[in-house]
């Protein structure tokens, strides 16, 4: 019989050696945490958290999730919603009136009035326009610049709080209209921002009372406090030359320190692989964990489905949404056959720039997480579509 644990480790090493046929990019650490019907199928860390301190990965390693928080932000909101604190159809306006008339950018015309307003289903669901930066669209543009000086001022001792960010994204123009397709950006920054001014307390504070605290997640949060720093991975760029180095500066604004101001709903919580399997095993089991009851099974169950169109679908596009639906900013899987996946029919779950990725299976209760700090990892690595392959043959 196959010993599968030997293949995982097989993998996890062969993502942080050097590997050119395979053209693997390489992890200088990695880690690796399976669930199967509540018991434990597979553990591995290899490599370092942090190279140049000499600190083994672990599995008590504090990393950043980066977009990993937004299936948690989604959650939140989905908490809210089932308590009827907001309806999916809202307006963004009706909590941030920054929102109000957003304009649309549409090339040659510029800056046209939208057709309809945004709603928190469109925040969702990524169909709202909003982008994130990027060097390709004149929103794009815009966002850039908003971001690069909200992290200059931060850094100049400047407190820079989540509304703050939210008023500056309110001020750059969508992409396009409401609705009208897919693109990835900073819905899921407003959809925390919306939650603030519901609950009146920062996102963090909310997040820790109604998910952290009742899910035993001690380690997650947006900051790590000081006498944790010493379990927080480093994240590191690969140069051309292959030489690794400590990534300096703040990708989407997020920042790690006490002092924390904007608590980013896209890209800003930090966990560890024990804290996060926690509120994986929640969501595959439909709501609860242990005794605790944290959402309605029914919410859960609509979180989890495809809620884009056949138009909207076609811009999703990426090579790790092969095969896949969105909804609940969560990738959802439709097709085996496109996605060459064996996962079963509605496996969800996300991924984060440095690399991180969680696959959430109900029919299976299945969890399977996997840690690793190199940026723009993204979540389409060889070695993580090899791990996962294995763990679903290893089910018994």
């Amino acid at each position: 019989m196959l010993d599968y644990k030997a293949v995982l480790d097989k993998i996890l090493l062969q993502e942080i050696e050097e590997d050119s046929v395979n053209g693997q990019q390489g992890a200088k650490g990695v880690s690796a945490l399976i669930l199967h019907r509540g018991k434990e199928l597979y553990y591995n860390a290899f490599g370092y958290a942090d190279a140049e301190q000499g600190i083994p990965m672990k599995r008590d390693t504090i990393i950043r999730l980066y977009s990993m928080t937004k299936p948690i932000t989604a959650a939140a909101v989905m908490l809210l919603a089932e308590r009827g604190e907001l309806d999916l159809w809202d307006p963004i306006s009706r909590y941030l009136p920054c929102f109000r008339g957003q304009k649309v950018w549409e090339d040659g015309k510029g800056e046209v009035a939208p057709e309809r307003e945004n709603t928190i289903f469109d925040l969702l669901n990524m169909t709202s326009g909003i982008t994130y930066p990027d060097e390709a669209t004149e929103p794009g543009r815009r966002m850039r610049k908003m971001l690069d000086d909200f992290v200059m001022r931060r850094e100049l001792g400047d407190r820079v709080d989540t509304q703050e960010y939210m008023r500056g994204i309110a001020a750059v123009p969508l992409c396009f209209q409401p609705g009208d397709r897919w693109l990835y950006g900073f819905s899921a920054d407003v959809l925390g921002g919306i939650i603030e001014v519901i609950s009146g307390e920062t996102f963090g504070t909310f997040l820790r009372k109604e998910f952290f605290e009742p899910l035993e997640m001690p380690d997650t949060g947006f900051f790590v406090p000081g006498e944790k720093r010493n379990r927080l991975a480093q994240y590191y760029d690969r140069m051309e030359d292959g030489i690794w180095i400590p990534h300096k500066g703040s990708h989407l604004g997020e920042y790690w320190g006490e002092d924390v101001a904007f608590e980013s709903g896209g890209a800003g919580l930090t966990s560890t692989l024990d804290d996060y399997s926690h509120f994986a095993l929640m969501m595959v089991g439909k709501g609860s964990y242990g005794n605790r009851h944290i959402l309605g099974r029914k919410t859960v169950e609509f979180m989890t489905q495809n809620r884009l169109t056949q138009n909207q679908r076609r811009s999703l596009n990426w090579d790790s949404t092969r095969g896949y639906g969105y909804g609940c900013l969560m990738r959802v899987l439709m097709d085996q056959g496109v996605a060459a996946s064996n996962a079963s029919l509605g496996e969800y779950g996300w991924d984060g720039w440095t690399g991180n990725y969680v696959t959430m299976d109900p029919t299976e209760e299945f969890v399977l997480l996997y840690f690793m700090q190199r940026c723009a990892a993204g979540g389409a690595d060889t070695a993580l579509r090899r791990l996962r392959m294995a763990a679903y043959g290893a089910l018994s």
